[in-house]
């Protein structure tokens, strides 16, 4: 279906307005809305039962050793940071370049960058085996310290990003405070806490437009340092493998190409189980979103490219035995799965015009973010087993890394919890900004106003 065009006179505005009443506001789920949702419980219920044990028993239930003290925990930590990426790609860069077809999307972004970055800080205490000394972060950091730079530019990325979340649903926050019935009351108490007594007065507008634009502005340097100083991790090390000053702009490039991703295939399932979204989230959005991955996923691959291919033309040393465990090795079907189905298939099938209609973008978008995933553990778990010193005189057991079923069910619980957060959102949020499309559509501001200010029931 195409989307709604621009109104030719203030009745189609008003009449678009209240269709947008009608289409956007929050909606009880379905059938298949409530099983998804005790789905994630499910596993994110197994994921706390062996959390759990953790504590108990302390990192041994896990697959880590003193060989590989960094598993799949952190793996999950850089695949987070990655995806919440996507806030600062969609929201700000788009909204500054003032693209006219990101208001479907931006909300969308908004909501998968806070989710992921939460729980790229939750499962960065669960790795710790001991959270209690969390607090010595903060009492005892250096600021010598990579890890201490990581921290400071995670908690402002998630303030920025929490800010640039909540400034713009401020008025979709009151739309639902004054337009939703027959709702429980601690639902609408929840609307009138949040809403701060919004009044949809033009110059409250004025003021979240320019706290959007602040925002946009500062969440890039941020965004930007956030996968730097994680790369930085990384690099500051002698590991093979790691040793690269390609590592800041390499992580960069990926991060924005999984984000893309990850926005395509919210899309999809939005537009999939909202039959009234293939208005506002049309085969244009995914054409474009699909142009875009393909120009981030070209920019990735000459990053990989500079990453393996010098250090594979001198093969030298330990990085030399490294590389040879990723490209003929134990690890050269992942790695060359990685490359294929989550770059370069991509990419092929992107390039072409029926490649980016939703279907075939959305099966891309899987491929993408599945790969991502797995490239992060290609980037820790191989490199933990060629440290910079060679294992001697030690068991057999250290020179191999296989996570635990423990690990596996709380890095599952993990990505469950952040699916909860963003379907939670999605039950009780507009995750269309409607004056934010009332806008794109050039409907007058003085026509918004008007119409959001009256109270008729949904």
């Amino acid at each position: 279906m195409e989307e709604l065009g621009r109104p030719n006179n203030e009745k189609e505005a008003i009449q678009m307005l209240h269709r947008y009443n009608m289409d956007l506001l929050p909606q009880k789920f379905g059938i298949a809305g409530k099983i998804w949702v005790m789905l994630l419980l499910l596993i994110i219920g197994v994921g706390l039962y062996y959390y759990i044990q953790q504590l108990r028993y302390g990192l041994s239930v896990t697959g880590l050793s003193d060989t590989v003290s960094w598993g799949i925990y952190i793996s999950n930590f850089v695949f987070f940071v990655a995806v919440s990426l996507v806030g600062s790609l969609i929201t700000a860069v788009l909204h500054l370049l003032n693209i006219s077809w990101r208001a479907p999307l931006t909300r969308i972004s908004e909501i998968i960058a806070v989710a992921c970055i939460v729980f790229a800080g939750i499962i960065i205490i669960v790795d710790m085996g001991r959270p209690d000394r969390l607090l010595n972060m903060f009492i005892h950091g250096r600021i010598q310290s990579p890890i201490v730079w990581d921290v400071i530019v995670v908690m402002t990325y998630m303030t920025i990003s929490l800010l640039l979340l909540y400034f713009p649903l401020l008025p979709g926050i009151a739309f639902c405070r004054d337009r939703l019935k027959n709702i429980p009351k601690w639902q609408h108490k929840m609307y009138i806490m949040l809403s701060f007594g919004w009044q949809n007065k033009p110059e409250q507008y004025n003021v979240v437009k320019k706290a959007v634009t602040i925002m946009s502005i500062l969440i890039i340097p941020v965004a930007l340092s956030i996968h730097t100083v994680t790369s930085w991790l990384f690099e500051t090390t002698y590991r093979p493998g790691w040793d690269s000053t390609n590592f800041g702009a390499y992580f960069v490039a990926g991060a924005f190409m999984v984000g893309a991703a990850a926005v395509i295939a919210g899309m999809y399932i939005l537009r999939r189980f909202y039959d009234r979204f293939d208005e506002y989230i049309t085969d244009k959005h995914f054409d474009r979103m699909g142009r875009l991955l393909v120009l981030l996923s070209f920019i990735y691959l000459y990053f990989t490219v500079n990453e393996y291919f010098i250090p594979g033309y001198k093969m030298k040393g330990e990085e030399g035995e490294h590389l040879r465990a990723l490209f003929t090795g134990h690890y050269a079907p992942m790695f060359w799965m990685v490359q294929i189905f989550g770059m370069i298939i991509p990419i092929i099938v992107l390039l072409f015009q029926r490649g980016r209609k939703p279907l075939p973008i959305f099966i891309m978008a899987v491929f993408v973010i599945i790969g991502a995933w797995f490239k992060r553990y290609l980037i820790v778990i191989p490199t933990m087993l060629h440290p910079f010193l060679p294992l001697e005189q030690v068991p057999e057991s250290a020179k191999h890394y296989a996570p635990t079923f423990a690990e596996w069910s709380i890095t599952g619980a993990s990505l469950a919890g952040a699916l909860l957060i963003i379907t939670i959102f999605v039950r009780y949020f507009p995750i269309i900004s409607i004056w934010e499309l009332a806008e794109e559509r050039a409907i007058p501001h003085e026509t918004i106003y008007k119409h959001l200010n009256k109270s008729d029931e949904k």
